[in-house]
């Protein structure tokens, strides 16, 4: 008798779907029972094309309903059944003619009804029996079967394990050229021990004929079987063997040509299943043969063609390789825009855009001149530095416009990864290209004006150093040839004109500044920044607030008010935005249907805008001794300050400094008092009545930081009028820095300076010697009503400054 220990092993070892499951089986009759040569009756399941084996299960698909009549008797009974392969697989209702002579006792494990409607049962073999013949046709048929049992090789017959351990071999390397389908059988091979097991699973699942899988349950001899599968195995492992060298021959008989035509077919025949076409690579292949470029990059093109070619549409390679050669037709290679050189209009049009800033215009000129003449010219580098809101950014807009050439702007400001300007590498994910080549694509044109903004504000951390990166793009001798990670091709940068803006220079790195035309672009006085208004900021207000041209109007007297008592910058971004106010709050009364003025006032200003935000600088008088009026520098322009020192009786050691004042300005107050005491004489002062006072030096608005030497003179002369008691010269203000010698030395951002001075009602101005280049270069406008005086030494300044003491 059949024992399945060694089956319900392999199940509890972990078999893969494969390996046939032994299930607790309802029966009535016990395993002790299936004695070989018993006989008894059954009823007879025939089955087309499949033998069942002992001790294997397998799903079977009942069809007939003969068949389903039969089943259901015998699960309601629990009674066992006989199953026979038929002779003839195409006979629908087969007797004892039709039928093998050797079956299989089978025990029905479970029905399954399945969604198509088709039903399933899972048998169980037990024993094989010979079926002697058929006592019942309907309704299914019966019989009469006398048991078998096998005969087993004796214990230590090596020959019959030689010849299991060659069916094992023989198996698993068929299993392995199945790849992943031959995994699952691999498996369960691996933890079969029972040689006897072994073999009736190999019958049972090896897709051999039907015919032969019924010899192999017809001997009875276990030996024997064993031979029987390793010779039907053989047979199999060489047609498998001859099949894969006739397709080996074939694949060599085939030319390159053939090959290559027959993969094309089959990469269409797949894109068609998945719903793709030729549709990406026709369309750019078409606008690649729009494009007049060199052979280098047409080869390159071509190549990155190529690699999109072979790739399948659904991968996420597919995607950024499209996306590389997108970016790369949109690029305007040798596509230039046509200049403009009509250079009269060119100047009207920068005339009428900007006010001012006479060095960026002459310039632009200047190279359209030349590139007029010459017909090719490298772009220059312009860096527009000043502070914020004078114009610097919306005159690239005005110079493309004049030039007629495409315009693009990019923001630096905060920029701290290389990758921004050079592009990313392709290996990356998300990998695009840098800033200046995407302004490229965008502009669609070689030559366009590109306003590099905010260059000081370019930052620097662990992901490279953008500066280091502009220093190729903003080369005229090396962007001809600038070279973008993503791109991976030299591109021409030579036509681009590019301009950069600043509000300081301290920030940009030495290398960078040498690559660059630096043009300084200072604040506006009143009068300008009233014909600004006038020009630009109402006209644009007044369409931004709903209103018509010319609909409000607003005279000087009121665009001056506004600037000297709501604004305090070198630029007119506040200036605008006053403007804007006074038009919204006349608005909201036009909104409601209510009467509003077509005319301001200076009188309305206070309802419009409130009290006044600043009060104007003005000249406070000399009638205190120790006071006197500086010249300062800030961000927002030119401004003056007051310098008061007084004495107090001490031991004349002491030196005290208030205003919030840096160390640069702490030392120039040092220095003063320091010259003011080795020079006392000079002054006619007693150097032993000095050490007799402490000095106090202080600048008013101690909220606000300053520093720098250019208060340097002013302190000096400060500190000379409290020791000589004598007043210093009505509307007289100065600007310098000083030495121990007694040098005065020249001093930066003299321009703003005198407009602040100007702004205050001074009239009278102490300059260094050095400084009068400066002056040189200031239109006449801004130095109507003052009047200069250069000095060289600390000794002209206290001869021009201090009024002599009355007799």
């Amino acid at each position: 008798m059949i024992k399945f220990d060694e089956l319900e092993m392999a199940n509890e070892a972990g078999a893969p779907r494969m390996v046939p499951i032994v299930a607790e089986v309802q029966q009535d009759i016990d395993d002790a029972d299936l004695q070989a040569n018993t006989r008894m009756e059954l009823a007879i399941l025939p089955l087309r094309n499949v033998v069942l084996f002992t001790g294997m299960t397998m799903p079977i698909s009942i069809g007939r309903e003969k068949s389903m009549r039969l089943i259901n008797d015998a699960m309601r009974n629990h009674n066992p059944i006989g199953v026979v392969c038929q002779i003839d697989s195409k006979a629908d209702n087969p007797g004892q003619n039709d039928l093998y002579q050797q079956g299989t006792v089978a025990s029905i494990i479970k029905l399954l009804e399945l969604p198509d409607g088709s039903t399933n049962v899972i048998l169980h073999g037990r024993s094989s029996f010979l079926l002697n013949e058929i006592t019942q046709e309907e309704p299914y048929l019966r019989g009469t079967v006398t048991l078998t049992d096998v005969e087993f090789p004796r214990k230590g017959d090596k020959e019959f394990a030689v010849v299991v351990a060659s069916i094992k071999e023989i198996t698993n390397k068929m299993l392995a050229n199945m790849g992943d389908n031959g995994q699952d059988m691999a498996f369960a091979i691996r933890n079969i021990d029972n040689p006897f097991f072994l073999i009736n699973y190999l019958a049972n699942n090896i897709p051999f004929e039907a015919s032969q899988k019924q010899q192999l349950l017809e001997e009875r001899n276990v030996r024997q079987r064993a031979f029987m599968l390793y010779t039907m195995l053989r047979q199999e492992e060489q047609f498998v063997e001859l099949r894969a060298d006739i397709q080996s021959r074939t694949r060599e008989d085939l030319s390159q040509q053939q090959r290559e035509h027959f993969l094309q077919q089959q990469i269409r025949t797949i894109q068609e299943e998945l719903g793709t076409t030729d549709e990406d690579l026709n369309e750019l292949e078409a606008r690649a043969a729009k494009k007049k470029w060199s052979e280098a990059i047409q080869e390159q093109f071509d190549k990155e063609l190529k690699k999109l070619e072979r790739l399948n549409p659904q991968s996420p390679d597919y995607s950024v390789q499209y996306s590389y050669l997108d970016t790369f037709l949109s690029l305007p290679w040798e596509h230039y825009s046509k200049d403009y050189f009509n250079l009269v209009k060119v100047e009207e049009k920068l005339n009428k855009d900007h006010y001012g800033l006479e060095k960026v215009k002459d310039r632009i000129l200047e190279h359209l001149s030349v590139l007029k003449l010459r017909g090719d010219l490298k772009a220059p580098i312009i860096c527009l530095y000043g502070p914020p809101g004078v114009g610097k950014t919306s005159l690239g807009r005005s110079v493309a416009e004049a030039l007629h050439r495409k315009y693009a702007r990019i923001s630096l400001g905060g920029l701290h990864d290389e990758a921004e300007i050079r592009g990313h590498r392709r290996t990356y994910i998300g990998a695009m290209p840098g800033r200046i080549i995407q302004a490229m694509a965008k502009t669609e044109t070689g030559n366009p004006v590109i306003v590099l903004d905010e260059i000081d504000k370019v930052g620097q951390d662990y992901k490279g150093d953008p500066s280091s990166a502009l220093l190729e793009v903003l080369d005229p001798e090396q962007n001809n040839k600038f070279h973008d990670n993503y791109l991976d091709v030299d591109y021409d940068l030579s036509k681009v004109l590019f301009i950069a803006t600043a509000n300081t220079l301290t920030t940009i790195s030495q290398p960078l500044l040498d690559r660059m035309e630096l043009i300084e672009i200072n604040g506006y006085i009143t009068e300008e920044k009233v014909e600004i208004a006038k020009r630009h900021l109402l006209p644009k207000q007044l369409v931004e607030n709903g209103f018509k041209k010319n609909e409000i109007k607003m005279g000087d007297d009121v665009l001056t008010h506004i600037v000297e008592n709501y604004t305090r910058e070198s630029g007119v971004r506040e200036l605008e935005k006053k403007i804007g106010k006074v038009l919204r709050k006349i608005a909201r009364l036009k909104a409601r249907e209510e009467a509003y003025p077509k005319r301001i006032t200076v009188d309305m200003l206070n309802e419009y805008l409130g009290v006044p935000d600043y009060t104007r600088d003005k000249y406070e008088g000399n009638d205190f001794i120790g006071v006197v009026t500086g010249l300062a520098w800030t961000a927002a322009g030119g401004e003056i300050l007051y310098v008061e020192s007084s004495l107090a009786r001490g031991k004349g050691e002491k030196l005290t400094l208030t205003g919030n004042l840096g160390d640069v300005m702490k030392e120039s107050a040092v220095i003063a008092l320091q010259y003011l005491k080795s020079h006392c004489d000079l002054l006619g002062l007693d150097s032993e009545e000095m050490e007799k006072y402490n000095v106090h030096v202080h600048v008013p608005e101690g909220a606000i930081p300053k520093d720098g030497p250019s208060a340097g003179v002013t302190m000096v002369t400060s500190l000379a009028s409290s020791f000589t008691g004598r007043k210093v010269r009505d509307h007289l203000a100065m600007t310098g820095e000083i030495t121990l010698r007694g040098k005065v030395l020249p001093v930066g951002g003299i321009k703003e300076k005198i407009l602040a001075a100007k702004r205050a009602g001074i009239t009278d101005i102490i300059l260094c010697q050095e400084n009068k280049k400066d002056i040189d270069q200031i239109k006449d406008i801004y130095l109507e009503g003052l009047t200069f005086h250069y000095v060289n030494t600390i000794q002209d300044v206290l001869n021009l400054a201090l009024i002599p003491l009355a007799p």
